[in-house]
C-alpha cells in the first residue's frame, strides 16, 4: 500500500522538516540528484545526449540546477532554461554551484529530454505571461520529465491550459495526490517517488494487488451459499437496464444469495414481463416485487433506475431508519431523491452502516458546493461529508475517492472504458455483494472500486475504449478478480 498528499500537506511537512533544523538545501541536493538519475536513464532509453532543464526561480528550479550539474558531470551535454528575474537563496545557491549553460532566451530547437523545473507544488493559478510559452516549449521536446509536478498540474490534478504533458514525473519526497487525481493521470505520465527523507502522515491510502488479495481469501470447501451472505437489489423501472447492471455486479462479488426486488406494475401482465425478462437474462438471481417488508438480507442497494418522486422519498426514509440487518448502499436515484426533496439529514436517522456512491454531479447537489469546488480537494470533501453525515463516501470519478471519517483511499485503477451509463450501476451491486460476503464497509467500497477499475482496464486491453459497454465491464469481473489473486 503507497500513500498520497495533496500538495498543501507536502508544503507543511517540507516546512516541518525545516524548522526541525533539517536545511533546506540538503533536501534540495536530494531532490536534484534523483531527478538527474531519472533523466539519465531517460537519455539512456532514447540514445541521446541532449537535455535542457527549465528552472523557475523557487525550489523547484533550485532541484534543476543541481540535477543539470550532475548530468554535465556525467558527460552529457546539457543547458539550464532560467528566465525568472528572482530566485530564492536555496535556488540562487543552486545556480552558482552550476557550471554549465545558462539560456536567458528560448531556443527554437527541439531537444530530445526537455525536464519541467518550474514550480513544483509552488503554482496555484492557471499558468501566464511568459510562463505559457515555457510550457509549450517544454512539450516540444521528444521526452518529458517533470520534477515534483508538471507546471500547470494544480491541487486535485486539475490541469489548466496550457499544463505540461510530461512522459515521467518524479515526486519529491512522497507521491503526490495531484499526480494520480483528475487531470493528473494525463498529464503526469509514468510516476516514480523519490525518497529524500520527508515523513509524512495522514495520507490518502493508494491500494495495490495484495492489498486487494486479501479480500479474496480462498473458499473454503465444507461451505454453502448461506455462508457468503446475501444482497437484495431494490431497484425499478425508471431505467431498466440499471437493474440488470447492478445484480450482474452482485452476481460476480462471491455474495451466496443476489435478489432483486422491484416495485409492482399498474397491472397482472406487465408484472408476468417484467418477470419474465429479468429472470430470463439472469436465472440465478432470486426475483420478487417490492412488498415493504422489512429486509433481512446482509446489504440492500437502493436507487439503481428507481426514479425520483415521493414514493421512492418514503422507501428511502422507510429504509435509513428500519434496516438493520447490515449495510445500506445508496446509488443513483437514492442520491438525487436526497437532494430533490432536501432530505439529506435523512442520513443522520440510519440505523445501519450507509454507503453513498455520487458522481461529481450528485455530490454537487448534495453538498452545494460547485463541480469545480469537489475536484479541487475530492479526498477533503469526501472526508467532510463522511463525518459530518457518519457515511462512507463512494466519490466517482475517473479516480475514485474513498472515505470513512479521517481515512481516505484513492482507486488507481481504471479506464475510460468506464465512462459509459451503466458502469455505476456495476459497482453498486458489486459492493452490494461484498459488503454482503462480510468485507467492512470501507474496504468492500475500496476493494470493489479497484475490482471495476480493472475489469475496465481488461476491457480495454481486449476490445478498445470505445465500444465496450456494462455488460463487457460484467464479463470481465472474474478477470479482474483473478488478476489480483
Amino acid at each position: 500500500m503507497k500513500f498520497a498528499y495533496s500538495n498543501a500537506q507536502m508544503r507543511r511537512f517540507d516546512e516541518q522538516e525545516i524548522a526541525r533544523g533539517v536545511q533546506s538545501l540538503a533536501l534540495m541536493r536530494r531532490a536534484g540528484r534523483a531527478l538527474a538519475d531519472a533523466v539519465e536513464e531517460a537519455l539512456r532509453r532514447l540514445h541521446a545526449s541532449d537535455a535542457v532543464l527549465v528552472c523557475g526561480g523557487g525550489n523547484n528550479g533550485g532541484d534543476g540546477f543541481i540535477a543539470a550539474e550532475l548530468l554535465r558531470e556525467r558527460g552529457y551535454d546539457i543547458c539550464v532554461l532560467c528566465l525568472a528575474e528572482r530566485l530564492s537563496p536555496d535556488c540562487a545557491a543552486a545556480k552558482s554551484a552550476y557550471k554549465g549553460e545558462i539560456l536567458q532566451r528560448i531556443p527554437r530547437r527541439v531537444y530530445s529530454v526537455a525536464v519541467d523545473c518550474l514550480f513544483g507544488t509552488g503554482l496555484s493559478r492557471p499558468v501566464e505571461g511568459t510562463d505559457r510559452d515555457l510550457v509549450q516549449f517544454i512539450n516540444s521536446a521528444r521526452y518529458i520529465v517533470a520534477c515534483d509536478l508538471p507546471t500547470g498540474l494544480m491541487e486535485g490534478g486539475i490541469a489548466s491550459d496550457p499544463c505540461v504533458m510530461a512522459d515521467e514525473t518524479v515526486s519529491m519526497g512522497q507521491l503526490k495526490s495531484t499526480l494520480i487525481l483528475a487531470d493528473g493521470t494525463d498529464c503526469a505520465g509514468k510516476v516514480s517517488v523519490a525518497e529524500i527523507g520527508i515523513p509524512a502522515e495522514g495520507g490518502a491510502e493508494v491500494w495495490e494487488d495484495e492489498d486487494v488479495r486479501r479480500y479474496f481469501p480462498k473458499k473454503r470447501s465444507h461451505s454453502n451459499k448461506g455462508t457468503y451472505g446475501s444482497v437484495a437489489i431494490l431497484a425499478g423501472y425508471g431505467a431498466l437496464g440499471a437493474p440488470l447492471m447492478s445484480v450482474g455486479g452482485a452476481l460476480k462479488s462471491g455474495a451466496g444469495y443476489t435478489e432483486l426486488f422491484v416495485p409492482p406494475a399498474e397491472n397482472r401482465t406487465e408484472d408476468e414481463l417484467h418477470r419474465t425478462v429479468f429472470t430470463a437474462k439472469y436465472p440465478a438471481m432470486l426475483f420478487h416485487f417490492y412488498s415493504g417488508a422489512p429486509f433481512h438480507e446482509k446489504a440492500v442497494a437502493f436507487g439503481m433506475g428507481a426514479g425520483v418522486g415521493l414514493q421512492q422519498r418514503e422507501m428511502l426514509e422507510s429504509l435509513l431508519t428500519t434496516y438493520e440487518s447490515g449495510t445500506l448502499i445508496l446509488d443513483a436515484d437514492a442520491l438525487n431523491t436526497l437532494s430533490a426533496y432536501h432530505s439529506v439529514e435523512l442520513l443522520k436517522k440510519k440505523s445501519c452502516p450507509v454507503i453513498i456512491t455520487p458522481h461529481p454531479m450528485e455530490l454537487s447537489r448534495l453538498t452545494g458546493l460547485s463541480v469545480g469546488e469537489l475536484l479541487r480537494d475530492p479526498v477533503g470533501v469526501a472526508r467532510d461529508f463522511s463525518k459530518e453525515y457518519g457515511v462512507t463516501v463512494v466519490f466517482k470519478n475517473n479516480r475514485t475517492v474513498v472515505a470513512e471519517g479521517e481515512r481516505a483511499a484513492i482507486n488507481p485503477t481504471g479506464s475510460p472504458v468506464l465512462a459509459k451509463g451503466g458502469s455505476g450501476d456495476v459497482l453498486a451491486g458489486l459492493l452490494a455483494g461484498t459488503v454482503a460476503r462480510g468485507v467492512p464497509p470501507f474496504e468492500a467500497a475500496v476493494v470493489s472500486s479497484y475490482i471495476l477499475g480493472r475489469a475496465g482496464e481488461l476491457a480495454a486491453a481486449e476490445l478498445d475504449e470505445y465500444s465496450p459497454d456494462a455488460t463487457d465491464i460484467i464479463r470481465m469481473l472474474s478477470k479482474a478478480i483473478r488478476s489480483v489473486m
